[in-house]
């Protein structure tokens, strides 16, 4: 009897919970729809007290810090933010090792590290983590449009790198390609086939036409972005900028 009354208070606790994160994703979600990205993550922290292995809270907590995290202007703050993207893309990597989610949220986070690690050896291995990581999410799933966004920025700023910093990665990661513009090109090229809504993405794209010297194209991505819905927050900027970019070049 008292086994009994154990697996049905157990039971119930599990349904309290579920019913609980089910509304806590949805107010998360909502809150992004409004563009409040601080307590859109603040809800998904909740969401991984009651379970730490919710994929879906790891993946957009992970996501928001990064994004919040590049607003930031205080130096510890964002550091803090970057490095708790990377422990909440560790842990989505945990929950699930086969999805290209997983490895693209640590490619994203790796990317952030760069930002803000002040130590050159350290630096260097996050800009090879961004590329591995990238990669294996596009051999997971070759369509993944954040991967190949992330795969075409690692091409486009390698490119516009100084040469003292391509040598040290070259130095001590020797087995990474050359970067090329083309193959960012292609790479941002795909992104927006598979998500011809991501803002980010065009105005990478405008810059690597620019940087590769073809003005027609250039333009055109540029009239397509500044006609794009906003998504979330930094997309207004993201808009803004294209549109000082196409004023400047016409």
């Amino acid at each position: 009897m008292r086994k009994f009354f154990f697996i049905a208070a157990l039971t119930i606790a599990t349904n309290i919970f579920a019913q609980e994160t089910s509304v806590l994703l949805k107010e998360a979600y909502n809150l992004e729809l409004k563009f409040n990205e601080p307590d859109a993550l603040a809800k998904y922290k909740q969401v991984l007290v009651n379970e730490p292995s919710n994929y879906k809270a790891l993946s957009r907590a992970a996501e928001l810090s990064c994004s919040i995290g590049a607003r930031n202007t205080n130096a510890k703050d964002k550091r803090l933010l970057y490095e708790t993207a990377l422990a909440f893309a560790n842990r989505a990597l945990v929950v699930d090792s086969n999805s290209a989610n997983s490895f693209y949220l640590l490619s994203l986070a790796s990317g952030k590290m760069t930002e803000v690690e002040t130590e050159n050896k350290k630096k260097v291995a996050f800009v090879r983590d961004i590329k591995v990581y990238a990669d294996k999410a596009l051999q997971i799933n070759p369509n993944h449009a954040l991967a190949n966004f992330i795969e075409g920025k690692w091409h486009y700023e390698m490119v516009t790198l100084g040469w003292t910093k391509k040598l040290a990665v070259k130095t001590l990661y020797g087995g990474l390609p050359d970067p090329s513009i083309e193959k960012c090109i292609d790479y941002l090229e795909k992104c927006k086939k598979n998500d011809p809504y991501f803002v980010l993405n065009y105005l990478t794209l405008a810059k690597a036409y620019k940087e590769n010297n073809n003005a027609v194209k250039m333009l055109e991505v540029l009239n397509q972005l500044v006609k794009l819905p906003k998504r979330n927050f930094d997309d207004a900027a993201y808009i803004d900028e294209g549109k000082k970019m196409l004023a400047d070049e016409q």
